[in-house]
């Protein structure tokens, strides 16, 4: 049984330690990359799974050195390379990362040096929540502005930290770091290394399983940065799909922008621009169990329970993120949309309809208390993300949440255009000919080819109103249209 202090030692130091067979297969990835190091640290080594492969797998590293702030671990270590070969080449020391001079331990190596290791997959909130004391100095790493940078609010990954410290380690020399991380903080390391300039190339993320090895539910992956004095890099990187994939997708940068399929990309930045029509978020309102109706049978009811009779002049259809996402269709859920236009008078609402004035009154408390300043200097039941678009009738619809890009084509109901959460991003129609020609030019090959490689999927919200506004569908439409009066000249049936 797990003791409570165990739990929290192992929250507070992240504590997964690197199944043997994991480690061993990361080691020989190492070497088919011809990594060859002089010397290998690995600072956080637990019971040494990486220390023990290391030695395996990298015969010609005349320094292996392993640190690690739990004693027992430590021992339980050196028990392990008693059936080690050539274990005379390893070093262990109890060192607690944050208050160790790693300088000095780095220019022990002369030569290439391997950083190599699983870092803590903990965050400092975490460590606040269990009062843990696994953290470095308090220091404005992120570049935080204002009130943040102040209070110190930011949570941050510490493995993104530690990262960022041997970053520095690396800094004139030639050598190599192979981390597992969480997919997340080696994205925005690898980001940090391209904007600041850093000696690197070939760096790539390889893709691990780790609900099967560590139990957790999180996107996660092997990162390899290959430092050098005299490398230039171009902050392309390569992600592959195991450790035993040698053909990856190449992710950088062209135009300013974040790629995560760069020969996608490529292949259709013809088609990069800014959409026809605008993308739009759905409406935004902070108050679900007051703005949100379902229908049961003739009697609509809040989310508090309450049988509500309103006036229909307010009321439009729902779609929620997840009717959109799940593919799942109306639910007789509706909406009460106060305004016509961000920032309109909601007075008229007492003259037009009286019901709807008083059950907005009646849970004024409730609209008064939103917590978001947007609503503050605005009139009283106010709601965001509104406008003229939002009452045209037809609609193409996307949730922004889903890891797919299943577009949505959606018709009036019960004669009013359907509304969505601000969770889905949308185009909106007059005419249903129109919405159904753009609906059939976003599903073609190209337009999801380049969406698709514009999307990094593990992120909670991958598909964006940014990333849909770069497509400009209408070149899709002139080039159909001009393939159109081609086969039309040659006599060729479409």
């Amino acid at each position: 049984m797990i003791t409570a202090a165990a739990r929290k030692q192992r929250i507070e130091f992240g504590d997964f330690q690197t199944p043997d067979a994991l480690a061993l297969a990361v080691c020989q990835r190492l070497d088919e990359l011809g990594i060859r190091p002089d010397g290998v640290i690995e600072p956080t080594c637990g019971v040494g799974a990486f220390v023990v492969a290391a030695a395996q797998t990298f015969p010609t590293a005349k320094q292996i050195m392993g640190f690690e702030v739990n004693t027992d671990y430590l021992e339980t270590l050196r028990s392990r390379l008693q059936n080690v070969s050539q274990s005379n080449r390893v070093a262990l020391a109890q060192a607690d990362f944050f208050a160790t001079n790693w300088q000095r331990v780095v220019d022990e190596v002369q030569g290439s040096l391997l950083v190599l290791g699983n870092f803590p997959w903990v965050t400092s909130s975490t460590q606040g929540g269990i009062d843990g004391k696994n953290l470095p100095r308090k220091a404005n790493f992120q570049q935080h502005q204002g009130l943040d940078a102040i209070t110190g609010k930011a949570n941050f990954d510490i493995s993104e930290w530690m990262l960022l410290e041997v970053f520095r380690w690396m800094e004139g020399r030639r050598g190599d770091v192979a981390m597992l991380v969480k997919t997340a903080i080696a994205r925005k390391v690898l980001a940090h290394a391209q904007r600041q300039g850093l000696a690197t190339a070939n760096n790539c993320i390889i893709k691990i399983d780790a609900k099967k090895t560590f139990n957790v539910s999180v996107d996660a992956c092997l990162l390899i940065m290959r430092f050098g004095a005299s490398t230039h890099g171009s902050g392309e990187y390569t992600v592959f799909d195991g450790l035993e994939d040698t053909q990856g997708q190449r992710v950088g940068y062209r135009m300013g922008l974040s790629i995560a399929d760069l020969d996608a990309f490529d292949r259709n930045i013809a088609l990069v621009g800014q959409s026809p029509e605008k993308w739009r978020s759905g409406i935004k309102h902070d108050a679900a169990a007051v703005m949100e109706l379902t229908r049961h049978g003739q009697t609509l009811q809040n989310g508090y329970g309450e049988s509500v009779e309103l006036e229909s002049d307010y009321l439009y259809p729902l779609m929620k993120g997840s009717d959109i996402g799940s593919g799942k269709g109306w639910r007789k859920k509706y909406l009460l949309v106060t305004q016509r236009y961000v920032g309109e008078s909601t007075d008229c609402i007492r003259t037009r309809t009286p019901k709807t004035w008083a059950y907005l009154q009646k849970h004024a408390g409730v609209m008064g208390a939103r917590a978001s300043s947007i609503y503050i200097k605005n009139p009283s039941f106010s709601i965001f993300g509104v406008g003229a678009y939002s009452f045209r009738p037809w609609r193409i619809a996307i949730c922004g949440l889903y890891k797919s890009l299943d577009f949505r084509l959606i018709a009036p109901i019960e004669g009013k255009p359907v509304m969505f959460d601000d969770t889905v991003y949308y185009l909106s129609f007059d005419e249903e000919t129109e919405a159904q020609n753009v609906f059939a030019l976003l599903n073609s090959d190209a337009a999801k080819e380049l969406l698709s490689s514009l999307i990094f999927w593990d992120e909670k919200r991958p598909v964006k109103a940014s990333i849909l506004n770069l497509l400009d569908w209408s070149r899709l439409q002139s080039k159909k249209t001009q393939t159109q009066q081609c086969q039309l000249l040659l006599g060729i049936s479409a």
